[in-house]
């Protein structure tokens, strides 16, 4: 397994330097000399406020870097492989208030960089390697790069090459980036079975997202890999749902999908399970339909093999499940055909994970006339190293679905009587996070998910 003792492997530095030569490599232009030049985030403050927005590196800054300092600058040079990073000087008017910051000396220690200079000389450091190097190009990235640097000194710009380059690198992952997501998972995957617990008591969506967070903050993952989505009941039908407040009452699921960051690497993970301990038997007959697809699904991936491919099983699987419950009727071959099952499920099987949660490189096309492919975040061939998530879902919701019951291409597939009895069932996803290997897949999230596991640990 890759990355197996994610602890060992995190006590080395993030490999910046291979990134940067790994991003050269990919540059289309295939230079032999010129500069790599990258900004981090810079500190802005709040609309009519003196505090600072809330800070976010840069992704493809940090790929080259692993620093996680805003108001930093970098520079490669693309002929001698050096490196050097730029960060803040100590203003000792800002000590007071924030503390002492990371020195040069300590940042050289920390970083996998050649040399570590302060901002203030990034400046110089350009003009002098300009002068140089007179018919060098300055690689950037566009709308990235301040007003106060001098990016101009250089004949030859290019602000396109270079992050669509980054954005390649980034699909394959190297041992220390698995380690990374390898440790985000575990420390979700703790507070996804904290929420669970929780709800043994809990009264509404918010508590159990304050369980979640406490999990991850107690464990040094204080920043979400995106918006935890708590949704009861028909809120499960929202896949993006973000209210996070609503009373239980009645209502009997939870939809889980949350995920903390680890050094700026996400997880991304999502469970389903009863409010009160025990499913129903047509909330157990739809989670069972949802966790062989996810099951089938993940035992097609292996280097090379179509994403599309594997998200039209999921299909099929979904069509013969809800065929069983009595949902669907019909011939399995003409519904999957008719793309009747997207109103059931609506979204793609997964995408790309990383140092976003919808990570770079999938190549969607948002413009497919193809329904059942047009909301894929991921449509390539996978190659070994890449992570994916596998996350199907069923849902029911009647914005999505009564279109469908109008519409005399569908509606002879459906069979209302059966489904109505389903819209309180709201939705069921279930999602992990999947490497990518040669011959097969290592599930990197260990949350558990069978259905009597989970109405275990309500006894």
């Amino acid at each position: 397994m890759v990355a197996e003792d994610f602890e060992s492997v995190l006590k080395g530095k993030y490999p910046a330097k291979a990134h940067a030569k790994r991003t050269v490599e990919l540059l289309p232009s295939k230079p032999s000399e010129g500069l790599i030049y990258l900004e981090a985030t810079h500190t802005k403050l709040q609309e009519d406020n003196d505090s600072p927005e809330h800070f976010r590196q840069r992704r493809y800054f940090f790929y080259l870097t692993g620093c996680n300092i805003a108001d930093s600058y970098y520079t490669y040079d693309i002929k001698t492989q050096k490196s050097t990073l730029f960060i803040p000087a100590i203003d000792p008017d800002d000590v007071i208030w924030s503390g002492l910051p990371l020195t040069a000396e300590d940042a050289a220690k920390k970083y996998d960089v050649d040399e570590v200079k302060y901002s203030d000389e990034v400046n110089d450091v350009l003009s002098s390697f300009a002068s140089a190097n007179a018919s060098a190009t300055v690689y950037a990235i566009e709308n990235q790069i301040d007003a106060s640097v001098k990016i101009d000194v250089f004949k030859s710009k290019n602000l396109k090459e270079v992050k669509k380059a980054i954005e390649e690198a980034r699909v394959i992952k190297d041992e220390y980036e698995i380690a990374m997501i390898r440790k985000a998972n575990q420390i979700s995957g703790w507070a996804h079975k904290a929420v669970t617990k929780r709800a043994k008591t809990a009264k509404n969506e918010s508590e159990l997202q304050a369980a979640f967070m406490e999990v991850c903050i107690a464990n040094n993952a204080k920043e979400m890999a995106y918006h935890p989505i708590m949704a009861a009941g028909r809120a499960a039908a929202t896949l993006h749902y973000v209210d996070n407040s609503q009373p239980f009452g009645d209502k009997l699921n939870l939809l889980i999908d949350a995920g903390a960051e680890w050094e700026n690497y996400a997880s991304d993970i999502t469970r389903t399970f009863p409010l009160n301990g025990k499913f129903t038997p047509d909330s157990r007959a739809l989670y069972d339909v949802v966790l062989r697809m996810q099951e089938e699904t993940t035992a097609m991936i292996k280097a090379n093999v179509h994403w599309d491919d594997i998200h039209l099983h999921a299909h099929k699987v979904a069509v013969d499940g809800l065929i069983k419950i009595g949902i669907l009727k019909g011939d399995p071959q003409a519904i999957l055909e008719a793309r009747t099952s997207a109103a059931f499920f609506p979204h793609g099987l997964g995408h790309y994970l990383g140092l976003d949660t919808h990570d770079v490189g999938g190549n969607p096309n948002s413009k497919d006339k193809d329904i059942m492919f047009r909301y894929l975040r991921l449509r390539n061939k996978i190659p070994a190293g890449s992570v994916v998530t596998v996350e199907p879902g069923l849902y029911f919701c009647e914005f999505i679905i009564k279109p469908f019951l109008e519409d005399e291409k569908h509606k002879q597939f459906i069979d209302e009587s059966v489904l109505n009895r389903f819209w309180d069932v709201g939705g069921v996803r279930i999602e992990d996070n999947v490497l990518v290997t040669e011959n097969g897949s290592e599930n990197l999230t260990d949350a558990i998910k069978a259905a009597d596991e989970i109405e275990a640990l309500f006894k």
